[in-house]
């Protein structure tokens, strides 16, 4: 499996708004950590129910982590980069990720250690045709009238094949591949400075 993690915090990059709020074209906030039994309006995870296990996983009790959002997807588009693949198709994902500990939500350190951690237990899993990549960016976390500016992370990950239900078979097994070292990592978790 390939994995890898990048810093996007330039003036273009994506940011999040935390929590989100429905503008009445997109879905507001879902708060899974605290209110699971929301997890069932999750469009996304009904439609892909493997990625609803993963967004149950990171917002339990015991996750370093929750989720903000997520959405899944197949296409047929393959770039210069994943022709390493030789696949015909692929199935992704993305989900916001953000740790459950308030103050660890405004510290870089912290989500650097994250993602470093992350890689170096993805890239010793067996090879498989999938790749992840961790991107810390910006996050505007806004408490009543109060924003303060702290970092997020964004998941990605694409599984390959030559058909699309062989890619979804694919992401499927990164995905709990992932799952298994957040699990790893959250049991053992102590951010040093």
């Amino acid at each position: 499996m390939e994995a890898d993690f990048a810093v996007e915090l330039g003036a273009d990059d994506e940011t999040l708004e935390f929590p989100l709020t429905s503008d009445g074209s997109s879905p507001c906030y879902s708060d899974l950590k605290r209110h699971p039994q929301l997890l069932a309006q999750v469009e996304e995870a009904e439609r892909v129910p493997e990625l609803g296990e993963f967004l149950r996983a990171m917002n339990a009790a015991s996750s370093i982590l929750e989720t903000a959002k997520c959405d899944a997807w197949e296409s047929s588009e393959i770039s210069a980069e994943e022709e390493i693949f030789g696949a015909a198709c692929k199935f992704g994902s993305y989900v916001d990720l953000l740790f459950s500990a308030e103050e660890l939500r405004f510290l870089f350190p912290a989500h650097e250690q994250l993602v470093q951690r992350l890689t170096q237990l993805l890239k010793r899993v067996p090879e498989i045709p999938a790749a992840a990549e961790f991107l810390i960016r910006r996050c505007y976390f806004h408490q009543g009238t109060e924003t303060r500016e702290g970092f997020y992370i964004t998941f990605y990950l694409f599984g390959y094949a030559d058909d699309q239900e062989h890619a979804q078979d694919q992401w499927t097994i990164g995905l709990k591949l992932v799952e298994n070292a957040i699990r790893q990592i959250s049991a053992s978790w102590k951010f040093t400075r």
